[in-house]
């Protein structure tokens, strides 16, 4: 039996964590803070304490997932605004020439693509779209099994479509929700699961502006499937009629009867997916 054992790494301004993936199953996590005011070599010492705290010795490779623009062909880290003494890092050398192991680095929100493709829903699908929905709504694309990054591993940043008077972001994140006062998005949440009409019609608007990102990505890519992870997509329920509603008003029938469009359902998705930088190579 062919055993795979895959170190994914997620990469935040607030902490790093790692985790140790067996046959793509987790076995073991750690995490630290960042440290983000600290310089280059400072954050490194603790990138490779978490590494070191999960990897096992048959460790075939290190995937990293980074909130920033990235170079993967030179394995450099272009701009991460979190940890702005990183920019211009060459991260693959430094973790190569640690670990002697081949390592992969790419954006975070192309990595959540990969961790649906790898692990989780996008499994069945060759051509799809994970969006991650949350303070920021980010996005990563699959075509034809393949991650497309795109320059600088970009591609996939729905949520800087311009939309309405902004952007999608403004409308598909928690900005949406941040616009009701005196309220938390914990708060409205509890009283859309208790019937309050005024919350859930609040998520049925917030699910029709999700609806029209929806079938934006339709009329570009035309995916099979639409995957949703984030914060936010733990309200799936209540702000999946909107978008269904939305969806039923796509032109293109033989589409729109065929698309799946669903909630993730995987823990750690942001280091199973920098794990799939691996089957991704």
């Amino acid at each position: 039996m062919r055993t795979d054992v895959i170190v994914g790494v997620d990469i935040g301004g607030t902490s790093i964590g790692a985790g140790c993936i067996v046959n793509k199953e987790i076995v073991k996590t750690h995490s630290l803070p960042t440290g983000a005011e600290r310089t280059a070599e400072e954050i490194l010492e603790t990138l490779y304490e978490v590494i070191e705290k999960v990897m096992l010795p048959e460790t075939k490779a290190i995937g990293v997932g980074v909130p920033g623009l990235i170079n993967a062909g030179k394995g450099e880290i272009v701009k991460i605004s979190n940890i702005p003494a990183w920019n211009g890092l060459g991260l693959v050398e430094k973790l190569s020439s640690r670990f002697n192991i081949p390592v992969y680095i790419e954006n975070d929100a192309n990595c959540f693509a990969l961790g649906e493709k790898h692990f989780g829903k996008g499994q069945k699908f060759d051509n799809m779209v994970a969006v991650a929905l949350g303070t920021g709504v980010g996005g990563g694309i699959i075509i034809n099994n393949k991650l497309h990054s795109g320059l600088f591993g970009g591609a996939g940043e729905v949520g800087h479509m311009p939309y309405k008077d902004s952007i999608f972001e403004a409308y598909c994140g928690s900005g949406f929700f941040n616009k009701i006062n005196n309220i938390t998005g914990k708060e409205l949440f509890d009283k859309a699961m208790e019937g309050d009409e005024n919350a859930l019609a609040l998520f049925n608007e917030f699910g029709h502006h999700i609806g029209k990102l929806v079938t934006t990505i339709m009329y570009i890519l035309a995916p099979d499937a639409i995957i949703f992870g984030g914060s936010i997509s733990k309200s799936f329920p209540l702000f999946k009629e909107g978008i269904q509603e939305e969806v039923a008003e796509f032109p293109f029938d033989v589409m729109k009867d065929i698309i799946t469009i669903e909630q993730s359902e995987l823990d750690d998705i942001a280091i199973l997916g920098a794990a799939g930088l691996y089957y991704n190579a």
